[in-house]
């Protein structure tokens, strides 16, 4: 443990994120003869929206073409009736994305596709491969591509030629190291696959005349689709006229989700691992009302992700549970920042309190996390602004102390407040007047399985799959500044 922490700390240039850790991308897949695929991969896509908000895209086949649309911005956005009527197909396969490697550009949006003339193939990923470096000398893609769902596309291309794809998958898959969950399709077939220890969500849904694979099973209910089960680590699944086949393409020598999918990526309405995230959540703040009480008036949340887990601490503190502060749904990815004038009068984007609810109360506060503190700084001076007398934080996961390297932009180590701060100093840095953290093995309670079957590396360290020192975000990107020997 103690050689990975050290081999951390030494590239700080590793993930620039904000203050909220960044979701990582949404993935569908479907195969459904006499459908609108194009339109259930939309409303997949819609469903978890949540999963990445810089770019979306859809890849439909025909039987015999494949074609993608993408561009930048929302799934609203993208697409619209003139769009996905041209879109026609028996299959298809779409992705949200948020960037965790290589930058946010028409380039790197997804689905990725790759075709010799002869065959085609489009793929879609979430998560993050830790030998990109590596894979792209390896392919010989080194000062070209810049994501690693470029590599991985380029080298299943290249050895489908000989092979077809799904020989070709199961060759290349075993090579992967990190986090991956893909959905990819050539003109008959779609597959999904996950990495060895399942550190990203999937999930195989039944349609009346087909199949789908969805990140979440909240994208399942959307379509009508009915969750057969996960796909598991390690598991490489085909659906086309031949019906559902499985192969496996590793051993999985543990279970390792992340947890952090229960705090707060996933949608409050999906299941993981079969156990409800709302439910999880809740649980979540009936033990951290256990494990940190306290004198108050009123139990808030700060919206949204942490709404179940207040309703659980005021149903075990005995507090009556209120709304203290309004989020605005609308403000995601924004190109319109304000200005230093309007920054400096405490324009609130996102959050903004409401007084005649909070004045002169004690107040709890429950939230999901925190990471580099500043946001949570603000939301602390606005309660109090808005009449609060006591601002006490409760917060329903562990410090985060570690920076993900499976798919979550997080902030680097340097900017993790937890990283050097103690709970009392963090406390004092967002003027709170207490701050309660969820223990770990509460958190662990609440997801519902074993400790070990979670990668919990943000919180303590213990990184699933070794991190080597050529990676991060922008690895590949790097590469283009150096000269090719």
């Amino acid at each position: 443990m103690s050689a990975i922490r050290a081999t951390v700390d030494c590239y700080p240039w590793v993930v620039v994120g904000a203050e909220s850790p960044k979701d990582e991308c949404g993935l569908f897949g479907v195969w459904a003869p006499g459908e609108d695929v194009a339109r259930l991969t939309y409303f997949g896509l819609f469903a978890q929206q949540h999963r990445g908000q810089e770019s979306a895209g859809i890849a439909v086949s025909d039987g015999t073409n494949i074609l993608v649309y993408k561009d930048l911005g929302l799934v609203s956005q993208v697409f619209n009736e003139a769009t996905l009527t041209t879109l026609h197909g028996d299959l298809a396969i779409g992705h949200t994305r948020y960037s965790t490697t290589g930058s946010s550009t028409w380039d790197n949006a997804q689905p990725v596709f790759k075709t010799d003339g002869t065959r085609s193939i489009a793929l879609g990923h979430n998560g993050n491969l830790v030998n990109t470096h590596e894979l792209a000398e390896l392919a010989g893609r080194r000062g070209s591509a810049t994501s690693d769902t470029d590599v991985v596309t380029a080298m299943l291309a290249e050895h489908m030629a000989d092979n077809g794809l799904e020989d070709a998958a199961l060759q290349l898959l075993p090579t992967l190291a990190g986090a991956f969950s893909f959905v990819f399709m050539d003109e008959r077939s779609v597959y999904a696959a996950r990495d060895p220890l399942g550190i990203r969500p999937l999930s195989i849904g039944r349609l009346p005349n087909g199949f789908c694979f969805a990140s979440e099973t909240c994208a399942l209910d959307i379509v009508g689709a009915t969750l057969v089960r996960d796909v598991e680590p390690g598991e490489l699944v085909r659906i086309d006229d031949r019906g559902l086949h499985s192969a496996r393409f590793a051993e999985t020598p543990r279970a390792a989700l992340c947890i952090f999918e229960f705090v707060y990526l996933a949608r409050p309405d999906s299941r993981l691992r079969g156990t409800s995230v709302h439910e999880a959540r809740r649980e979540m703040g009936r033990l951290l009302a256990q494990e940190h009480p306290t004198q108050a008036d009123m139990v808030i949340a700060v919206p949204q992700t942490a709404h179940p887990a207040a309703q659980g601490y005021a149903e075990v503190s005995g507090l009556p549970y209120g709304d203290g502060l309004i989020k605005n749904n609308y403000v995601g990815r924004t190109f319109i920042q304000p200005s230093q004038s309007l920054r400096d009068r405490g324009v609130k984007l996102k959050l903004n309190p409401l007084p005649d609810s909070i004045r002169a109360k004690r107040l709890v506060v429950v939230d999901d996390s925190i990471v580099r503190g500043t946001t949570t700084r603000q939301i602390v001076q606005a309660l109090r602004e808005a009449g609060a007398t006591e601002v006490h934080l409760r917060i329903t996961s562990p410090p985060i102390k570690w920076p993900c390297f499976y798919g979550i932009d997080m902030s680097t180590r340097q900017e993790l407040v937890a990283s050097d701060l103690t709970v009392d100093e963090i406390r004092a840095f967002v003027g709170a007047d207490s701050l309660g953290y969820l223990s770990l093995d509460g958190l662990v309670e609440a997801a519902g399985s074993p400790k070990d079957d979670f990668c919990r590396a943000c919180f303590d360290g213990e990184y699933a799959v070794p991190i080597p020192e050529q990676a991060g975000k922008f690895v590949l990107e790097d590469q283009l500044q150096l000269p090719t020997p």
